[in-house]
């Protein structure tokens, strides 16, 4: 899979900015991404990321870190953070601003234990990928946690994107859960290849998460029918 991310992030690092990331998705027309605000400063995050941050303890995981900035802002608070990604170019910039312990690997493939916190922002809950594979990365998550350990997570309830009946009901797709979409990435004439990205409504993440053992909390709540959790 081509690293349009990482490749936008080094252009980005080193003074080649022209243009932003488009994403689309297979329920939504083409976005821009500003890559500027994958390096953003604490002050300019949003509050569910800001929360996340300051209830983050010990030691602490930083998954899908991108270009550092959550990593960058623990160090700085004094918490050891590893941060990972899939993508190359991304832990090289996360490197380059200066975070201490950068690995580009997938968070199944990490087999450590002894994290005090996880924390998997920016919709976090979509690298789970499919309602299918949640227990999967659930379980995994939950063995790599301390005693007294917890998950930082958000996600989105994407009704809103659906049309709704006159009952009150939305139209949903008939042949897989509606948070479930396909994401492409296009920078600089080149697209990413297709791949799944998951969005989880409060009630099923309640339920997944109990039937996997952990306990869940709304923490926070955003303007865009985002909000966070904490798994316990």
């Amino acid at each position: 899979m081509k690293d349009i991310l990482g490749q936008a992030l080094i252009d980005y690092f080193e003074d080649r900015y022209s243009e932003d990331i488009i994403t689309e998705t297979n329920i939504s027309e083409e976005d821009e991404l500003p890559i500027p605000y994958l390096f953003r400063s604490f002050s300019e995050m949003p509050d569910i990321e800001q929360k996340a941050l300051q209830l983050c303890k010990g030691k602490v995981l930083d998954v899908g870190c991108g270009a550092g900035s959550h990593s960058l802002w623990l160090q700085e608070k004094g918490l050891f953070a590893t941060a990972i990604d899939i993508s190359e170019g991304a832990i090289k910039v996360a490197r380059a601003r200066g975070v201490k312990d950068a690995e580009c690997i997938s968070l199944l493939e990490l087999n450590r234990k002894g994290y005090d916190t996880i924390l998997l922002l920016m919709n976090g809950a979509g690298i789970f990928e499919t309602v299918e594979q949640t227990t999967e990365y659930l379980q995994h998550l939950k063995s790599m946690l301390n005693p007294g350990g917890q998950i930082l997570i958000d996600s989105s309830d994407l009704q809103y994107m659906y049309d709704s009946s006159e009952e009150g009901g939305i139209w949903v797709p008939a042949d897989r859960y509606y948070g479930e979409l396909e994401f492409t990435m296009t920078y600089k004439n080149q697209k990413s290849d297709a791949f799944p990205w998951l969005y989880l409504d409060e009630r099923l993440f309640e339920e997944l998460a109990k039937e996997n053992g952990l306990q869940f909390k709304i923490i926070a709540r955003g303007n865009n029918f985002d909000y966070l959790v904490r798994l316990t």
